[in-house]
């Protein structure tokens, strides 16, 4: 949608919440679509907390950003034990 400044509004995820595994999975596929390595830049991301290893593609930085990186961590050591 466009406003009259010429603005773009991004819908959320939708259907999904924003969970932070749904962010996951979105800032995933955005790094891949842009041909970075997912796992190396969300690795570097938690880790240091720049945000400039995330791409801002598809709004995938600031949405990212409103998830807390020890609630990201937890989300995919979650998921892992779940899957393993």
């Amino acid at each position: 949608m466009e406003d009259q400044f010429n603005t773009m509004k991004h819908d959320p995820i939708v259907g999904t919440g924003n969970t932070a595994r749904d962010i996951l999975l979105f800032v995933y596929d955005a790094l891949k679509v842009k041909g970075y390595d997912p796992v190396d830049q969300l690795v570097g991301y938690i880790i240091t907390g720049d945000p400039t290893y995330i791409t801002s593609y598809n709004s995938a930085r600031s949405l990212i950003r409103r998830v807390e990186r020890d609630t990201l961590l937890e989300e995919l050591v979650r998921s892992y034990l779940e899957t393993h």
